[in-house]
């Protein structure tokens, strides 16, 4: 390489690198402060949603919670108040579409309209597909997509009239790639990034930027509250090991901090785990080879029996296995997120 050459590649690399220190800082600038806003978290008095509550609040932002769960609901808000942060709690079943819009006329009330939105709720249903029954799809349906479409038109004509607004939808890799044992819990994640995208591009108009939350698996301490059918204890012990591992897993923390910042800048999507990433890139580029790859993968994971299609919950399928070392920051992280 002679001289001229490599001076053109020198100015060619400072170019680049100007270009991108501009965008980073145009990013920042332009990075929306949550301080003073209202945010309203469905599923917010345990896991992701109570870790991005208390990120929050150390922000300056007013929080309303909701959450089917009163005692939950009533723990939260009595550590986030001792942090000093500005919370209301309110008790809603997020499938009622007049819950909702009880629950959101209740906000505008007391704290005034929504600026920001983040639909968390979630359910898990695991376990063979032939354990499967309509109900588990409808709850899954109801929660993931009718819950974060009736909190949404509650609040999108305020944001419309105010010049402005946040949308959160918290999804899942689940709803990129359908996982084995997890169909229910897939399809309805499914439905809520279709929702999302589709949200995303007719509300930009109006100032209003929707971001989809597609993360993988995370160290929230949720196991314990998920519908667990067919051989559930084996199911459970698989689902809770992984769910620990630091190889497959984020932990909560982590994942909020993620989350909120693609929801600051206005992303229209996050990833966050490498392994979800992978699988989201191996999806796109060959559906087929996925499917042969989980295909493969279902092989292995417990055969239909056990409980049938009865249902036990995460904390009603315990075992030693499940209940091990193995398992351990699964364990903390109930503790520590109000799983209990």
């Amino acid at each position: 390489m002679n001289k001229k050459q490599k001076k053109k590649l020198w100015w060619l690399a400072a170019g680049a690198g100007a270009l991108v220190a501009i965008r980073a800082i145009n990013r920042a600038l332009n990075a929306y402060d949550f301080k003073n806003k209202v945010v309203l978290i469905t599923g917010g008095a345990r896991g992701l949603g109570l870790v991005m509550a208390r990120q929050l609040a150390a922000e300056g932002a007013r929080l309303v919670l909701c959450s089917r769960n009163e005692q939950q609901l009533e723990n939260a808000r009595q550590e986030l108040e001792e942090k000093g942060a500005e919370v209301l709690v309110i008790t809603c079943d997020v499938t009622d579409r007049a819950e909702v819009e009880k629950m959101v006329a209740q906000v505008q009330n007391s704290f005034g309209p929504v600026d920001v939105l983040i639909n968390n709720a979630g359910v898990i249903h695991a376990g063979p597909v032939g354990e499967m029954t309509v109900q588990d799809y409808e709850e899954s349906i109801n929660t993931h997509f009718w819950g974060p479409l009736y909190t949404t038109l509650a609040v999108v004509d305020s944001m419309k009239e105010r010049g402005g607004g946040r949308i959160l939808n918290v999804s899942s890799i689940g709803g990129k790639i359908s996982v084995p044992h997890l169909v229910p819990y897939s399809a309805g994640k499914f439905a809520l990034v279709g929702l999302s995208e589709g949200l995303r591009a007719e509300l930009k108009k109006f100032n209003i930027t929707v971001t989809t939350a597609t993360p993988g698996l995370m160290r929230s301490g949720s196991p314990r509250h998920a519908v667990v059918k067919g051989q559930h204890k084996k199911e459970y012990a698989l689902f809770k090991i992984m769910d620990s591992n630091t190889l497959s897993s984020m932990s909560v923390e982590a994942t909020a901090e993620k989350i909120l910042d693609a929801l600051r800048h206005g992303d229209a999507e996050i990833i966050t785990t490498l392994p979800a990433k992978i699988g989201a890139f191996l999806h796109d580029f060959s559906p087929e080879l996925m499917s042969q790859i989980f295909a493969a993968i279902n092989g292995l994971l417990p055969d239909e029996g056990g409980i049938g299609k009865s249902r036990a919950k995460g904390f009603q399928s315990e075992s030693p296995i499940s209940m091990s070392p193995l398992t351990k920051k699964t364990q903390e992280a109930a503790q520590k997120n109000n799983q209990f």
